[in-house]
């Protein structure tokens, strides 16, 4: 899994593309960390031999081997170790970034008290950049209901009307009594760009539910995008549509 992969290839950089052999320590660390990720039930952490120290180097070494500076014969691998050995050749301080996040997610407990949320796999089963655990967080994160009414609470403080910040949709207008003060909150910057932090009520913009939709929808292997670049977007389209 993507996740999975992430967590290993991170540790591959770490050790400058090199492999890790069975019986480093770090490699232990690792095993033991993939069998305490919360995408696996409980029967398949039973499993002796499931995400073993011996499979953890030889995924290092199939990661190691197919990076385009080694010298020698590459193992066979999948397509996505492919798509994950040029993500962090192309961006290596986000993609460790992302791994630091699962980690302190995972020591911290927080990932294991979130229950499965609904989108945190896109429809097209395509892999995103993050992953399904950090998807999983940010939408938690999105969906706590505290942080969007002090979100709301602060808008009308400051006289800011509740309505998209990407196309200025404002559902109390056009749904009258039943839109009034709904609106929905996006986490500007997602985890694995920020890393697990204090969320801050600068850090959220209010949007539509379409357009929240669109700011998360995996799309050319990206699954967040902020709502500047989803509004510069639809400029873009809009254009493109002029005769």
């Amino acid at each position: 899994m993507w996740d999975e992969l992430l967590l290993a290839c991170a540790l591959v950089v770490e050790n400058g593309w090199r492999e890790l052999r069975e019986g480093d320590w770090r490699v232990d660390e690792l095993s033991n960390l993939l069998r305490s990720l919360p995408l696996h039930g409980d029967k398949a952490r039973s499993i002796p031999g499931f995400r073993s120290t011996g499979s953890v180097s030889r995924k290092t070494t199939d990661l190691a081997t197919n990076h385009p500076s080694y010298q020698g014969k590459a193992t066979r691998c999948g397509r996505l170790d492919h798509e994950m050995i040029a993500r962090f050749t192309a961006d290596p301080v986000t993609m460790l970034k992302a791994a630091k996040a699962i980690e302190a997610g995972i020591s911290s407990g927080e990932l294991a008290r979130i229950p499965e949320q609904p989108d945190e796999v896109a429809e097209d089963g395509a892999t995103a950049l993050e992953g399904r655990l950090l998807a999983r967080w940010t939408l938690a994160r999105e969906r706590n209901p505290k942080l969007r009414q002090r979100k709301i609470d602060r808008a009308r403080r400051i006289g800011q009307p509740l309505q998209c910040e990407v196309c200025d949709f404002h559902f109390g207008r056009f749904y009258g009594g039943l839109g009034k003060d709904y609106i929905e909150v996006h986490h500007v910057t997602p985890l694995h760009v920020s890393g697990p932090c204090e969320t801050k009520l600068e850090d959220l913009a209010l949007l539509r539910s379409n357009c929240h939709r669109m700011c998360h929808r995996n799309h050319a292997g990206e699954s967040w995008r902020t709502p500047g670049m989803l509004r510069a977007m639809i400029t873009e389209s809009g254009a493109s549509r002029r005769p």
